[in-house]
């Protein structure tokens, strides 16, 4: 039976975790390798690493960060931030990464993905969307941390990048980032019916209730970041909870 991925969050700006709403007032969460470590030992099925100064700081994402991280880790690693080109993305992996997200440079050229799907595969090309609710109705992309809203709605996007070679999507809600108010089901919706690809649901988880509402909104994973850097949940708290929901996860 197919079951479904929890996976804790490390944005990371320099050499640590950090963490805040809607992309703003970020608040140091700590070390990099040792929360790594921490979530894989407690049982997470991935780690996502994304560089969250990379792309404003027009720069290339801390590789020094993904090696350490890397060697510690058993489980899959996803990395993102500032990768621009191939080139990029050969860095990230030879780092240690098992699966690269682009999202900004993405945006600016769609080709990238079709370039990255076809050298790496589909399995290693990731695309992170995040979205923002529009006074008009549906989500556009915003990018450079939430601060440029692109025009270009979040659903069309989806559907372009899947067709493009996107092997999987990244998908956080701007609007929930980090107020534990539960993830934007809506959005999870409308992108899950326009695309067959997997969809990593990010940004609002507060409880395991949350989580069990994404998947049943379609998505194939779940992505948290707060609730497990408080202290709030183990990852072992997540997964019995959701078991008992009746959601199929990887016991830890």
């Amino acid at each position: 039976m197919l079951t479904h991925r929890l996976i804790p969050c490390l944005d990371v700006r320099g050499d640590r975790v950090v963490k805040g709403i809607q992309f703003q007032g970020l608040r140091d969460a700590g070390d990099p390798v040792e929360c790594a470590q921490r979530y894989a030992d407690a049982g997470a099925d991935e780690i996502v690493i994304l560089d969250v100064s990379a792309t404003i700081e027009q720069r290339n994402t801390a590789i020094q960060t993904v090696e350490r991280v890397r060697a510690v880790l058993n489980i899959p690693l996803t990395v993102g931030g500032g990768v621009r080109q191939i080139a990029d993305a050969q860095r990230l992996l030879d780092a240690g990464a098992d699966k690269v997200a682009a999202n900004t440079a993405a945006v600016e050229q769609p080709e990238l993905l079709r370039a990255l799907s076809d050298q790496f595969g589909r399995q290693c090309t990731i695309l992170a969307i995040d979205a923002a609710k529009m006074d008009t109705g549906g989500w556009e992309v915003v990018t450079h941390a939430g601060k440029r809203r692109r025009g270009l709605s979040a659903i069309d996007w989806a559907t372009k990048a899947a067709q493009l070679g996107a092997g999987e999507i990244l998908l956080t809600s701007w609007d929930k980032d980090g107020t534990r108010s539960g993830y934007d089901l809506e959005l999870l919706k409308a992108v899950s019916k326009a695309v067959s690809v997997p969809i990593i649901a990010s940004g609002g988880a507060h409880h395991p209730l949350h989580m069990a509402e994404a998947i049943q909104a379609g998505a194939s994973a779940v992505l948290a970041a707060s609730i497990f850097h408080d202290g709030e949940y183990t990852i072992p708290q997540v997964k019995r909870a959701l078991l008992e929901m009746g959601v199929q996860v990887r016991p830890c």
